[in-house]
């Protein structure tokens, strides 16, 4: 959650706490794969991270998902 909490449903945004944190995690860790991918070059992208990405996408749905 960014320290300034736009966007948390108590702030006037349309996130609750779990969105809000779902969609940090999501993005931090994108960011850091790319990162590690093309700028430091410590690892190949293999297919288990493709697997763990869409783990993490099956998260966001079933977190944001009205059932």
């Amino acid at each position: 959650m960014p320290a300034n909490g736009i966007g948390y449903v108590d702030n006037g945004g349309p996130f609750n706490l779990v969105e809000f944190k779902i969609i940090q995690e999501f993005i931090s860790l994108t960011v850091f794969a790319i990162l590690a991918i093309t700028v430091f070059k410590t690892d190949k992208f293999a297919w288990n991270h493709v697997v763990g990405f869409l783990f993490m996408l099956l998260a966001v749905f079933f977190v944001f998902k009205n059932w």
